[in-house]
């Protein structure tokens, strides 16, 4: 059967453009890091003969200073439901959600809390109780189902006249729950407050609509659905409509009105450009444009499409193969309401996963008990996944 849902992907040829495919590994971690495409090795040794080491300096002026606003731009359009001019790529993850929490706080003088839930990505959490502890805030936490997310009806019981910033993932890292991010953050603006999205696990996998969402900032990596490689620059996205008044707070050079002048005071630039601190990491953005030109190629709805399949497939395969075992689902079972990952829960999880590694077997895991099923569209294939979960059958047999 699993040839046969091969056979019957309009999509399964692009497998072979990415970077060891064609070897018995099994890899379903790629919501934690993509596959390499193949043309993006092609793209590096031309970078470094002809652009770097061809053009020097010169590289600055013929593209690499203006390449965090124009692939923002490409982001925007193929994947992120956002007109040119409000996405900027660079940082990391972390330190864009810092700058883009303190721009929220700023924005909302006068107001005491945060509202987050604590089954977010710890990142998000550790940054949220220290932006609260900077500026003088207190953290509203919502107790989320692990196996789901937040919901609307928690968001809207929490906010209020004290909400400064709603802080929340998009695609819960944990589950693969889908947040409702229209409905949530319509709830957040009726309270006043701001609302910052986190994501990174949804980015290049789940549709986003930012523009028409009405979301106001949002954040994530390149790395897992997007296949930029490891450490590869962040994106940041702030709506038009607060591009004028919000003021990030890590001034750094490139971010300023003129930045080759090197004077004195720094003036934040006018539009996403003003976000930006330092140097571009050029050498970084180069793998993204590859995927994100990929995405465009294809489409990000058949993406979704081949996600939904992939996921649904691995549901039944945990319900055949794996519930005998003890095997429980912790991810939603709606595909709607379900992200590019699945979570399998079992408590001696952490000794079969490390056990699948041993045999280039190669899912993550998660506390407690989770083993989590990245599964990246364009480069795995039905095949690959059943093997997996076979591996893990076996595995859960010898150890009863």
């Amino acid at each position: 059967m699993t040839h046969a849902l091969d056979d019957a992907d309009p999509l399964a040829a692009l497998r072979d453009r990415f970077v060891g495919t064609d070897s018995d590994l099994v890899y379903l971690d790629g919501n934690s890091l993509g596959r390499p495409l193949k043309v993006t090795a092609d793209r590096l040794c031309r970078f470094v003969e002809d652009e770097w080491g061809g053009r020097l300096i010169r590289g600055w002026d013929e593209g690499w200073f203006d390449l965090p606003l124009s692939l923002g731009d490409e982001l925007g359009r193929v994947v992120l439901g956002a007109a040119s001019g409000q996405v900027a790529i660079g940082d990391s993850t972390t330190v864009l959600l810092y700058k883009l929490m303190r721009t929220a706080i700023a924005a909302r003088p006068g107001r005491t809390e945060i509202v987050i839930d604590r089954d977010n990505f710890p990142t998000d959490r550790y940054l949220a109780a220290g932006v609260a502890a900077e500026c003088g805030l207190t953290i509203r936490w919502l107790d989320v189902d692990t196996s789901a997310g937040a919901t609307v009806e928690q968001v809207a019981a929490a906010v209020g006249e004290e909400t400064a910033l709603v802080a929340l993932s998009h695609v819960s890292y944990r589950s693969a729950w889908i947040a409702d991010v229209a409905a949530i953050t319509a709830a957040a603006h009726d309270a006043g407050a701001l609302v910052l999205w986190d994501l990174c696990h949804s980015v290049g996998s789940v549709p986003t609509e930012l523009d028409s969402w009405g979301v106001d900032l949002a954040a994530g990596c390149t790395y897992k659905y997007l296949n930029g490689g490891p450490g590869s620059p962040a994106f940041c996205y702030v709506a038009e409509r607060h591009l004028d008044t919000f003021v990030q707070p890590i001034q750094g050079w490139i971010g300023n009105t003129d930045p080759f002048v090197m004077g004195p005071d720094y003036v934040p630039v006018p539009g996403i450009r003003r976000f930006l601190s330092g140097t571009p990491a050029v050498v970084g953005m180069l793998a993204i444009q590859d995927m994100v030109a990929l995405v465009d190629e294809v489409g990000i709805d058949a993406v979704r499409t081949k996600s939904e399949r992939l996921t649904a497939h691995t549901v039944d395969l945990a319900d055949d193969r794996l519930a005998p075992y003890g095997v429980t689902l912790a991810s939603p079972r709606d595909p709607e309401r379900r992200g590019g990952h699945v979570t399998l829960q079992h408590p001696r999880m952490k000794e079969v996963v490390r056990a699948l590694w041993e045999r280039d077997v190669l899912p993550d895991y998660r506390d407690p008990g989770g083993l989590r099923i990245g599964l990246s569209p364009l480069s795995t294939s039905f095949d690959e996944l059943e093997r997996g979960i076979e591996q893990v059958r076996m595995l859960l047999s010898d150890l009863r």
